[in-house]
């Protein structure tokens, strides 16, 4: 679709190599599930006479690495613990429904950037280059920040080609603030027809509205939290704890079979809230090392500079899961959107 808009529009000439075109309508290391590459990046790159170098060669396989970790190591060890929770909500206190809600939001993080990891890695492979998809999403200080670091390609996409296209915000603010809501909301409808992923859209949307109206969805366009220190100040840890907490709220409707499933999770939140849980393991075994491990990677996703005695340590621990989950693999959750 972006191939025939920017044709159309005059941005990109039509390709007369059909053999090209082809390979870049299934390319395939993005095709299932992003990122969702337009054709003025790939294209180009497809047509062109591509070079073997063995740096980037390594890069790519450093960054397969890492999806393979994120998506075995931390994904689908999750995966059934937040299967189990959200099956069983009615039996669980609102202490380990929150502990489920924590565990599915890293678990859709480290699936979906876990494969957008590994697409990239491919293509680096192949001599292509393609956008960066995740940066970090979760050390974000407001939600506009949140949605320039969670599933990049997808939110560029509807800026550029629905957002702006519909006024953007150039036709004053009732006009602005309901392009917002279309865009959420068709964000939403993307990821399935049914009304707990228009409720999550709706949730961002009322989440980014305030920040749009008070003019600090721009802010931290560019500057990574605690850029020249090595830990937050407590500014930084507040707003990153809040954003989470409020995005984690988004992802029980998204992971609900329906909007009454997801209001009682969240209604227990707050009314049978216990410290009992048999999960908290998974909190200290999976989720406390991996986002330090984040936190020490925060300056640069495609992880270029990453010391060679930690690749071969998380090269090492991948080998031993994948070999313990022989046979008793996930696929991937982006798969069915």
């Amino acid at each position: 679709m972006s191939y025939t808009i920017d044709v159309y529009r005059g941005n990109l000439k039509p390709t007369k190599d059909f053999v090209s075109f082809a390979s870049f309508v299934s390319f395939f290391p993005q095709l299932v599930a992003g990122p969702i590459e337009r054709a003025t990046n790939l294209l180009p790159q497809i047509l062109n006479r591509r070079v073997f170098k063995s740096e980037i060669a390594v890069q790519g396989l450093r960054l397969i690495v890492w999806g393979m970790f994120k998506k075995v190591v931390i994904a689908d060890s999750l995966a059934p613990v937040v299967d189990n929770i959200f099956s069983g909500f009615d039996t669980y206190g609102g202490g380990t429904l929150i502990l489920g809600s924590i565990y599915f939001a890293f678990q859709i993080y480290c699936d979906f950037s876990g494969y957008s990891d590994i697409a990239i890695g491919i293509s680096k492979l192949f001599g292509f280059e393609l956008m960066s998809n995740f940066k970090f999403p979760y050390f974000s200080r407001n939600i506009g920040e949140f949605w320039r670091r969670w599933h990049i390609s997808l939110s560029t996409w509807f800026r550029d080609y629905l957002y702006i296209p519909l006024g953007g915000s150039k036709g004053g603010r009732w006009m602005s603030l309901r392009n917002i809501f279309v865009i959420f909301i068709v964000s939403g409808f993307w990821h399935g027809a049914n009304w707990t992923f228009v409720i999550w859209g709706l949730i961002h949307a009322m989440l980014y509205i305030p920040s749009f109206v008070l003019n600090t969805n721009r802010k931290y366009l560019t500057a990574v939290v605690a850029e020249n220190s090595v830990f937050p100040s407590l500014k930084e840890v507040f707003q990153m704890g809040i954003n989470f907490c409020f995005v984690t709220i988004g992802w029980v409707f998204f992971r609900s079979e329906s909007t009454e499933k997801a209001i009682t999770i969240i209604g227990k939140f707050f009314t049978e809230f216990s410290y009992h849980t048999p999960y908290k393991d998974y909190l200290y075994y999976y989720i406390v090392p991996f986002v330090i491990l984040e936190w020490l990677f925060r300056r640069d996703e495609r992880l270029t500079n990453v010391n060679k005695l930690l690749w071969l340590v998380l090269t090492v621990i991948f080998l031993i899961f994948i070999t313990a989950k022989f046979g008793n693999q996930q696929s991937f959750i982006y798969f069915q959107f």
